[in-house]
């Protein structure tokens, strides 16, 4: 009887636990089972794992098989286990070393012909092997992935034939270099030199970009509301490595795939408004991440924000205010990280004019009431900015006209304004508390005055008033003013046309 280990891992929601396949060959009638909460894929791969290891002139052997996946109340899905189980049968038959298994993690699924396919989660198992301060052996094609994390010695193969003459120190494997640089600047093709006009949205997204705000525009079709937030993640600040980690961490775990030229980009997600709640918050029996998860460290523009289900845009609320979504079923729990800057757009009414009087609008003051409505009054308190995006006149297409600023001189005021609230608080002004608020947003009695005003005038909430002490302070961060003053209180208030329209 031989008994045999091989180290993997499992896949909760962006962790990814340690799994021990336990492989162990007895005399008796031949069959091959696995247990340790293996799920359908994972049931299968007993045919994939025999058809490979033939195919790759290995015996594979007629005796009792038994294979354990431990913890055995750890969920096992997907084909990630096929190339430690093929290991631990061969090892446990005697026809590779077993020398090497203990300081090795194997991920893999097996084709029939013995070539490894590509799996998803590469990057949190490679994080796990840094924090086991053990090597990594990963297909090909994940392995440029997995290089991403530092300090984690990544082994890439294409074959099982190819990982055992590895281990039989009969060959070595490719150590993949990771590409770490900084794509970001490269791949920006949307300028804000290519935005005519609306210098007002300018300024809003400016301010939104540097201290991180959520931001809602208002105004009729063809105004650049779309145009304007798709250059959002041009000027906002780079991430850090950190940050870039966590974003391709969930990125690495979902769908479609971690892409390494996208490193260190921020991401923009753009549902359409027919997606539901669990498409845009995450879900299924086997908790998978939204479009707020996908959207972690970067933009989730809501285009059409009054066309969304108002149940689905309401289970924004919480993550917008942790950072985090919590996915519990009945089998399982899931936590996904959800930092996501949300960028919203809407027309004024149901016809898509301005309803100002001077426009060919037909909608009567309750179709706008009803209209506007669709959005919650505790959702619109969570975004900080409102701002009305007018029609473009006639000018503003001039050819000879200058140009407005590019994305780089932008966001060169934007990285200064957002590193004075790195060094003063560690974060960034929308992610203040109510202590950091009182201590950091300090107004005096003129500014104070001004702004119980506004209070008392539109009705506004505890957390609206937060709201424009934060915005407050981001414009007093960009004019590089140690205090806020009230020219700052003033643009800060007149960023809430929402609450004016919802209180008459």
């Amino acid at each position: 009887m031989r008994l045999a280990k091989v180290i993997t891992r499992a896949l909760v929601g962006i962790s990814a636990p340690e799994v021990t396949v336990e492989v162990h060959i007895a005399n008796g009638l031949p069959a091959l089972s696995i247990v340790g909460l293996p799920e359908a894929a994972v049931r299968e791969s007993k045919d994939r794992v025999r058809a490979a290891i033939q195919n790759s002139h290995f015996e594979f052997p007629y005796r009792r098989i038994t294979v354990n996946l431990a913890p055995a109340d750890l969920p096992k899905e997907g084909g990630r286990y096929d190339l430690p189980i093929a290991l631990g049968i061969l090892a446990a038959s005697g026809q590779i070393k077993t020398d090497m298994l203990d300081s090795h993690e194997f991920h893999g699924e097996l084709a029939l012909s013995g070539h490894l396919r590509c799996v998803s989660g590469s990057l949190p198992a490679a994080l796990g092997a840094q924090a086991s301060k053990r090597k990594l052996v990963l297909p090909l094609e994940n392995a440029n992935e997995a290089a991403l994390v530092e300090n984690v010695e990544v082994k890439a193969a294409t074959s099982l034939l190819e990982i055992c003459q590895y281990l039989q120190q009969q060959g070595e494997l490719d150590d993949p270099a990771a590409s770490t640089s900084n794509h970001n600047d490269k791949y920006i093709i949307a300028d804000m030199s290519e935005v005519r006009g609306q210098h007002r949205a300018r300024r809003a997204l400016e301010i939104a970009a540097a201290g991180r705000h959520n931001m809602e525009m208002v105004g009729p079709p063809r105004t650049g509301k779309s145009m304007l937030a798709s250059r959002l993640p041009g000027i906002l600040p780079p991430m850090t490595n950190q940050h870039a980690l966590e974003s391709a961490a969930i990125n690495s775990i979902s769908h479609h795939g971690f892409d390494v030229i996208t490193w260190k980009q921020r991401p923009f997600r753009h549902p359409h408004h027919t997606a539901s709640g669990v498409a845009l918050v995450g879900g299924g029996s086997n908790p998978s991440p939204g479009e707020i998860s996908l959207a972690h460290h970067g933009v989730l523009f809501l285009d059409e924000l009054t066309e969304f289900d108002r149940h689905a845009l309401d289970a924004l609320r919480e993550p917008m205010e942790t950072g985090t979504i919590t996915i519990s079923r009945a089998a399982r729990q899931a936590e996904f990280p959800a930092s996501f800057q949300l960028i919203a757009a809407m027309n004024p009414c149901p016809q898509g004019y301005s309803c100002d009087g001077k426009s060919l609008c037909q909608c009567t003051h309750e179709q706008q009431r009803r209209h506007r409505n669709r959005i919650s009054a505790p959702l619109l308190d969570r975004i900080d900015i409102h701002i009305e995006v007018p029609k473009l006149d006639k000018s503003a297409f001039d050819q000879n006209s200058p140009k407005s600023e590019d994305s780089q001189t932008i966001r060169k005021r934007v990285v200064n304004a957002y590193q004075i609230q790195l060094e003063r608080a560690g974060k960034s002004n929308a992610d203040l508390s109510s202590t950091q608020v009182d201590e950091h947003c300090r107004l005096e009695s003129a500014e104070k005055m001004l702004l119980d005003k506004a209070m008392d005038k539109l009705h506004l909430s505890a957390r609206a008033y937060h709201r424009i002490l934060k915005l407050a302070r981001t414009i007093a961060d960009i004019a590089d003013c140690e205090t806020i003053q009230k020219p700052h209180i003033t643009e800060a208030i007149s960023y809430r046309s929402l609450d004016r329209f919802n209180n008459h």
